[in-house]
Formats: C-alpha cells, sequence, structure tokens
C-alpha cells in the first residue's frame, strides 16, 4: 500500500491521464499471471475493500487526474454497493470498472455510481455482438474499456488482428471515448493501439516494474518515469498533425 501511494503521482508525473487502482480478489477472471500473483500477495498482505478505498481517500489533493477502481463484484456486493458508492464518491473516485458486472446484470449498481456522482465504465470485446454494443452504447459512461484481445491481461497473445474494424463497429454505437486495454505491454503495442482509439489501459507491465523494484523506492519511480515515457511518446506520434 505504501509502495502504490508513493508511485501514484509518479504515474501521473510521467504522462498517466488517468489513474486505475485494483481491488484485490482471489478469483480475478479477466486478469493474467502478473496481476493474478500481485493480487495473492495483497490479499496475503491483509488488503481489503475497505483498505483500497483508504489509500484512494489518501491520494486526493495529490492527484489532478482522475481515479477509477477495478475490481470484481463480491467484494463489492460483500461490501454493500450503496456504502461502496458513497465511501468511492468520498475518496475521490470518479469511476469504476467491474469486470464481471454486465450492465444488464447491474443496473442497479450503475445506478447508484451515477447518483453518487461516479461513472461506471462498461467493457466491451472484439466479439461483442451489435445488440450488445448498441445496449452498451446507450448505458456507456466516462469511456468505453476496449478488451484488445479474446483472453485475460499480462499473458503475451497480441493483440486483435483487425483493430480499426473492431473499433469501427464500438464508435458506431458510443459517442463516448475509447480506451483499448488488455495486451498492451510496452510503447510498440501502445502505438499500435493508439492509432485507432483514444487511450490505451497498461496494468500488467506496471504491476511487473512494481514486483521488481517494489524494495527500492528511487529505482522504481525511476523505471515507472522510463516507461511511462515511452508509452506517451508512442502515443504522442499517433496524434494527428497541425
Amino acid at each position: 500500500m505504501k509502495t502504490t501511494r508513493a508511485i501514484c503521482p509518479v504515474l501521473e508525473e510521467s504522462g498517466a491521464d488517468l489513474i486505475e487502482l485494483g481491488i484485490p480478489f482471489s478469483d480475478p477472471q479477466a486478469d493474467g499471471p502478473a496481476i493474478q500473483a500481485s493480487g495473492q500477495r495483497s490479499l496475503k498482505a491483509g488488503t481489503t475493500l475497505a483498505s483500497v478505498l483508504e489509500l484512494a481517500g489518501s491520494l486526493k489533493g495529490r492527484l489532478t487526474v482522475p481515479l477509477v477502481l477495478m475490481g470484481y463484484v463480491n467484494p463489492i456486493l460483500q461490501y454493500g454497493w450503496e456504502r461502496f458508492a458513497r465511501d468511492a464518491a468520498e475518496a475521490g473516485v470518479s469511476g469504476v470498472i467491474v469486470p464481471d458486472l454486465p450492465f444488464d446484470e447491474g443496473e442497479g449498481f450503475y445506478e447508484t455510481l451515477e447518483r453518487e456522482g461516479m461513472e461506471g465504465i462498461l467493457m466491451v470485446a472484439p466479439n461483442s455482438s451489435e445488440e450488445r454494443l448498441k445496449e452498451a452504447g446507450r448505458r456507456a459512461r466516462g469511456f468505453a474499456y476496449c478488451v484488445s484481445l479474446l483472453g485475460t491481461t499480462g499473458t503475451g497473445k497480441d493483440l486483435y488482428g483487425d483493430m480499426d474494424s473492431y473499433l469501427g463497429r464500438v464508435r458506431r454505437h458510443f459517442t463516448v471515448p475509447l480506451a483499448v486495454g488488455f495486451g498492451i505491454d510496452g510503447p510498440e503495442r501502445a502505438g499500435r493501439a493508439a492509432a485507432h482509439a483514444d487511450g490505451i489501459v497498461v496494468g500488467s507491465a506496471i504491476v511487473r516494474l512494481m514486483e521488481k523494484y517494489g524494495g527500492d523506492e528511487k529505482r522504481l519511480s525511476d523505471e515507472v518515469r522510463r516507461f511511462v515515457g515511452s508509452l506517451k511518446t508512442a502515443i504522442r506520434a499517433q496524434a494527428p498533425q497541425g
């Protein structure tokens, strides 16, 4: 928790436009080996949903970019979603991503988030049907999290082959910005994804840096600055000129 608290301002200073904090869970279905392992380390160290909310609250005033929580529905249900929404809003959270709570199974939850002034971020995938995209687009808030591959995060699999066509389908139904995540492990893939999307999401690669250098705060900060800076450079290279 101390390392995460220290590294969040470094992420912003290095060019991050939004920071996503993960809520550790014992069965993270959408996450690959790196985040699964980090979740187990975190749970073993005693991290709870309440302590993640406390961490988020401690970052108020230290960050100017939005802070988003990502977690699975079980801990949120155990906490109580009205209480969760209230406490997350109080902690300064701007949005929440729940990978295993589709829009049509969590309408009450997403309405509760909206009442508290937060965005419920929905996820879509390359195999989402036109009907699902249409319905998700109608409910979308904040941005759409576009999964870039069929599988979990951090597995080394390449991005979906026809990204232009995939995101074109999504754009027909969504008016919010599109962010591509899963499988983006460095500047090369970041640049490829940024050529089609409005933003990219990188998780596992930064988690690996935290695992490798977590015992040396200065070295970790330096490595995170270098890595996030390389992503930002690749993204800016895709921006329209003039």
